[in-house]
């Protein structure tokens, strides 16, 4: 395995912090019995503690594991060690560590596992349990459906100045009764909505579109028999409905080379989730979720600019549809140069074009060629010929400058409530995530 560059490390980090955390262990006094080989890279860490902590990577995958307390994977010890390896300190001629050999050799006999299971006959379910309790989550949902139009009703008829004074309870209540009307995804646009009216200047105008939105999907429920497979599918994500991972495996998959445009990461408090963009060769682009609850890790994240041969599902819904990776990738090769980019203008259709289709849409990927990144009246945007978007406020502008070097740059990112929030840029030579 070629050994990784100071790059690639920095892409793995999951936040800047932990990547500080890590160049300040990057140095042999910490490490003992360290090691790699084609696949595994392993060592041991002292910490504050008496017993050291135990990092095993595989290079390959990519995947970590380290005995220390850290939710962040990878950790700032196996981002440590990962700079020790791809500056060639590491010893190469030793045996595996126990820990790293028994780790990997546990990951073997899990994948074998899967593999045993995916094989098995699948049990034949109970048809008729089965419509019982579909029938019983239609009749839940409808009637939460149904509720929450009364309640935009009254909202509307109080007025938006009204909403404002209401407290913040009031907000939380319709929201928990979307959530026993098994409707999280509306229940979570209504809390976020209820924060949002005392955060933004805005609050009227996005009250406005978010309330408009919420009677959109709820009309669409109720008219879900009219609707065409992709449509409903498009619903059902939007109230919430989730759909099980094994059906998408079983039905609509897609072989690859995938390669891999951005990713973000956010964590409202609740729930930490990462959104991975891919591409295929022919344009195609799709999107993988990963989710994980407080006390939770996520899912290792995939190199942006990495070139995976690995094939995806696809949930059904329209473009660009959510995918799930088939078998965990095993490797993968750099790719540069980022074809097939638009400009502002011609993001800005593509937009309009999906959110025609699916006005519940929060955001949309775009692909873009020549742009630059400036400051405006005191405020970032990313610009053209064709006009201007500004950055959204999570937006790394500092990293997106020295990237770009005040140049125009091929950028992907996503367009989201009027903001552009850029992921990658893409180099001649190089690929930066931001």
């Amino acid at each position: 395995m070629t050994r990784w560059t100071l790059k690639q490390v920095n892409d793995a980090a999951p936040d800047a912090s932990a990547l500080a955390a890590a160049r300040t262990l990057a140095r042999p006094g910490p490490w003992r019995e360290t090691g790699c080989n084609d696949v595994l890279v392993w060592g041991q860490c002292q910490g504050s503690g008496k017993t050291p902590y135990q990092v095993s990577i595989d290079v390959v995958a990519p995947a970590y594991r380290c005995s220390c307390p850290s939710r962040k994977f990878p950790c700032k010890h196996a981002l440590a060690l990962l700079l020790l390896w791809s500056e060639g300190v590491l010893d190469e001629s030793g045996q595996v560590a126990p820990h790293a050999a028994e780790w990997a050799a546990g990951r073997a006999d899990r994948a074998e596992v899967r593999s045993r299971r995916t094989a098995e006959p699948a049990k034949a379910p109970d048809r008729e349990a089965q419509a019982r309790r579909l029938e019983d989550r239609l009749a839940r949902m409808d009637a939460g459906v149904a509720d929450l139009r009364l309640w935009l009703r009254d909202l509307v008829r109080g007025g938006l100045a009204a909403a404002r004074t209401q407290p913040a309870a009031g907000w939380e209540q319709a929201a928990a009764r979307l959530v026993d009307a098994q409707l999280p995804g509306l229940a979570e646009r209504v809390r976020d909505a209820g924060s949002q009216m005392y955060a933004r200047d805005d609050w009227a105008e996005h009250l406005l579109a978010e309330v408009g939105r919420w009677w959109l999907i709820t009309t669409a429920w109720q008219q879900r028999e009219t609707l065409d497979e992709a449509e409903r599918a498009d619903v059902r994500v939007a109230v919430g409905w989730a759909q099980s991972s094994g059906d998408v495996l079983d039905a609509d998959s897609r072989p690859g080379p995938w390669t891999v445009l951005g990713a973000h990461r956010s964590d409202d408090g609740r729930l930490q989730q990462q959104r991975t963009w891919l591409r295929h060769d022919d344009g195609e682009i799709v999107t993988v979720l990963d989710f994980a609850g407080y006390g939770q890790a996520l899912a290792v994240g995939q190199l942006t600019g990495s070139r995976l041969d690995v094939a995806v599902a696809r949930y059904p819904g329209r473009a660009p549809r959510r995918a799930v990776f088939v078998e965990p990738p095993a490797g993968s090769e750099a790719v540069t140069g980022l074809a097939g980019g638009t400009t502002l203008a011609g993001a800005r259709t593509q937009a309009a074009s999906a959110l025609a289709t699916s006005p519940w849409r929060d955001r949309h990927p775009a692909v873009l060629h020549d742009v630059t990144f400036t400051d405006r009246d005191g405020g970032w945007e990313v610009a053209d010929t064709t006009g201007s978007l500004p950055l959204t406020p999570d937006t790394d502008v500092w990293s997106a400058l020295a990237a770009s070097g005040g140049h125009p740059v091929d950028v992907f990112g996503e367009v989201e409530g009027g903001r552009f929030r850029p992921l990658s840029v893409w180099l001649d030579d190089e690929v930066v995530a931001l």
